[in-house]
């Protein structure tokens, strides 16, 4: 049965939480005194050459199966295909436009869903604190992953619903080698 859809109120009050980048003047300013080399370059240019670097590590990231090993042995960051959630995910447009509840259903990747994982689990990673740190995706990133995704889902991680990203850095030789014996790709 599909379900009336009301309208969404775009001109309703929205609520914004303040953010603070880390390209601001005093992270900048950080940067300059701990690096004097760098002291004479304009604030945009460093912008501009921080900015570039990350487009260049998130493309590598979309590119590689296997992910990108952020610098500083500050963790790992890959794309892993996942199930789709279990709950209604809205096409807002054609629902809209049809006046019901319409779904997205993923057809181009029978069901699958890309999603951006970041770990420091190994043990190459260990680092004070290193349970507080995330990784949040910037809507360019997340807008390219979306787009490239459904071009080629197969050659990415598939990742298991309640599945820790930390049992992929499992050095198990011994069960792998016993596992991989039986193995064949071309059964399921």
């Amino acid at each position: 049965m599909i379900n009336n859809f009301k309208k969404p109120n775009l001109n309703a009050p929205r609520y914004r939480e303040k953010r603070l980048g880390l390209l601001n003047e005093e992270t900048i300013k950080e940067f300059k005194d701990k690096k004097p080399l760098y002291s004479d370059i304009d604030n945009s240019k460093l912008k501009t050459i921080i900015k570039l670097y990350n487009v260049k590590l998130w493309k590598a990231v979309i590119k590689n199966r296997d992910g990108v090993e952020l610098p500083d042995s500050l963790g790992y960051l890959f794309i892993g295909t996942c199930p789709s959630s279990k709950s209604v995910n809205t096409n807002y447009t054609l629902s809209n436009q049809y006046g019901k509840v319409l779904q997205n259903k993923n057809w181009e990747t029978d069901g699958n869903l890309a999603k951006i994982f970041y770990t420091n689990w190994s043990t190459k990673y260990r680092f004070k604190n290193r349970d507080l740190w995330r990784f949040v995706a910037c809507r360019e990133f997340k807008r390219s992953v979306a787009k490239e995704y459904p071009n080629n889902w197969t050659k990415y991680v598939v990742m298991k619903n309640k599945y820790r990203v930390a049992h992929l850095y499992d050095h198990n030789s011994e069960k792998t080698k016993e596992e991989l014996k039986h193995y064949n790709e071309f059964e399921k």
